[in-house]
C-alpha cells in the first residue's frame, strides 16, 4: 500500500529538540537514520514506529556489523540538513531517510557532495536520483502489475477515472504507459475534481466497450467514485474494476460495488508477520510504513556483511536481482525508483484475499 505519510508541507516547523544523540548497534559500518521524531501528529507517530522497526530489524538480523545513529529532522528541511550533516560528520557511510519528500533535497544536497548514498522512504519519485534511492511504495509498481495481470487474462480494453491531483498524475503516466506496452487500447479516461459526477457520465457512457475499469484512489474516494459511476447509469458488475495498493482499506473491503475488483499490493502475508512480531516486542501496532525501516536496515547489514569496501556504491543497490524484505522482492532502478514483486489482491467482504502471488525472482 502507498505510504500515507508524505505529503508536500511538512507537519510541523519544529526544530530538532536537542536531545541526547540516539545510537542502535555496536557495529562498525555506520549507517544514519533520519526521521521526523520529533514531529507532531501522525509524522511523529510514523517516525517511533519506523525507529522501533529499524531497531528490530538491527535486533533480528544475527550479529549485524552495524551501528545507526538516528537522527530527527523535526519533520523539516532544514532539521534533515542538520541530522545528515552531523551524520556525516560521525562516518555515515549511508543515510537511510528522511520520510518526506520535502527534505530529501534538503539530505541529498550533503550526500551527493561526499558521494554518499540515500535510501528515503518518500513516495515522490520526482525527488529520486543521482544517489537518492526510494524505498517506498510507489503507485507506478502497483498499475504496471494490475494491468499486466489484466492483459494476462485476455483484457484488451481499458478505462479509467482518476483524481486530478499529484497522485492522479502519477498514475496515469504509468497507466497509459503499461497499457501502450501491453497492447491495449484506452477506451475512455477522465480525471475529476471536486465533481464527480460528470467525469462518471462520461465514464459510464463509455463501458460498454471497455474490459477494464480502472479507479485508483484512496479508501474513502474510491468509494464516493463507485457511487458516483452507480448513480450514473454504469452497472459495475459487467465490467472488472481495478485499483491500486490504496484499496487495501476496510472502507473498500465494506463497499457493495467494490465486491471482486482486483488490485495490487505487496502479499499481506509479510506484514501480518511482521506485524505480531512488532507486538511481542513494542506492546503496539506498528503503522505499515515501518516495514520500510525494517527493510532498509536488514538490507544495509546484508550488504555489510556481504559487499566489502562497495557495499553501498549504486552498482550494489541497483542489483538487477533485487533483494527480499518483508513486503516481498524489490530492487532500485538506475533512476532511484524502485519496482516491487506485487500480489493482485481480490476485493472481498472480509479482506483482501491473493488472486496472484508475488513473483519470486525479477524477469530480465
Amino acid at each position: 500500500m502507498v505510504a500515507p505519510f508524505d505529503p508536500k508541507t511538512p507537519f510541523s516547523e519544529s526544530q530538532p529538540s536537542g536531545q541526547q544523540p540516539l545510537v542502535a548497534g555496536n557495529g562498525q559500518v555506520k549507517v544514519g537514520l533520519i526521521l521526523p521524531l520529533s514531529a507532531s501528529g501522525n509524522a511523529g507517530v510514523a517516525a517511533l514506529s519506523m525507529k522501533n522497526a529499524a531497531e528490530m530489524a538491527l535486533a533480528e538480523f544475527q550479529n549485524p556489523n552495524i551501528q545507526l545513529l538516528i537522527k530527527d529532522d523535526g519533520g523539516n528541511p532544514q532539521g534533515a540538513q542538520q541530522g545528515t550533516q552531523q551524520a556525516l560528520d560521525e562516518g555515515a557511510e549511508i543515510i537511510l531517510g528522511p520520510l518526506f519528500a520535502l527534505s530529501v533535497p534538503a539530505t541529498a544536497q550533503l550526500t551527493r557532495a561526499r558521494g554518499v548514498s540515500v535510501i528515503a522512504f518518500s513516495t515522490d519519485s520526482s525527488i529520486a536520483g543521482r544517489g537518492v534511492y526510494l524505498l517506498s511504495f510507489l503507485p507506478e509498481s502497483d498499475v504496471n502489475r494490475i494491468v499486466e495481470y489484466s492483459a494476462s487474462i485476455g483484457k484488451r480494453s481499458f478505462a479509467a477515472l482518476l483524481p486530478d491531483n499529484a497522485y492522479g498524475n502519477v498514475v496515469e503516466a504509468a497507466f497509459k504507459q503499461a497499457v501502450g506496452r501491453k497492447g491495449g487500447r484506452i477506451v475512455s479516461f477522465e480525471k475529476y475534481g471536486a465533481d464527480r459526477a460528470t467525469p462518471a457520465r462520461n465514464v459510464a457512457s463509455s463501458l460498454g466497450t471497455a474490459d477494464v475499469l480502472l479507479l485508483a484512489d484512496d479508501g474513502d474516494s474510491v468509494v464516493a467514485t463507485a457511487d458516483a459511476l452507480t448513480a450514473a447509469g454504469a452497472n459495475l458488475r459487467n465490467i472488472q474494476l481495478l485499483g491500486t495498493g490504496l484499496w487495501d482499506n476496510p472502507r473498500v473491503f465494506a463497499s457493495p460495488a467494490l465486491q471482486g475488483g482486483l488490485y495490487a499490493a505487496p502479499d499481506p502475508a509479510g506484514f501480518r508477520a511482521f506485524s505480531s512480531r512488532y507486538r511481542a516486542k513494542y506492546g503496539g501496532e506498528p503503522v505499515r510504513t515501518a516495514t520500510l525501516a525494517y527493510d532498509s536496515v536488514a538490507l544495509v547489514a546484508a550488504l555489510a556483511r556481504t559487499q566489502g569496501p562497495q557495499r553501498f556504491s549504486s552498482d550494489v543497490l541497483t542489483n538487477p536481482s533485487g533483494f527480499a524484505g518483508i513486503d516481498g522482492l524489490f530492487r532500485f532502478r538506475a533512476d532511484g525508483s524502485n519496482e516491487r514483486g506485487l500480489a493482485v489482491m481480490r476485493v472481498g467482504s472480509s479482506g483482501g484475499a491473493p488472486v496472484a502471488g508475488s513473483p519470486k525472482s525479477f524477469g530480465a
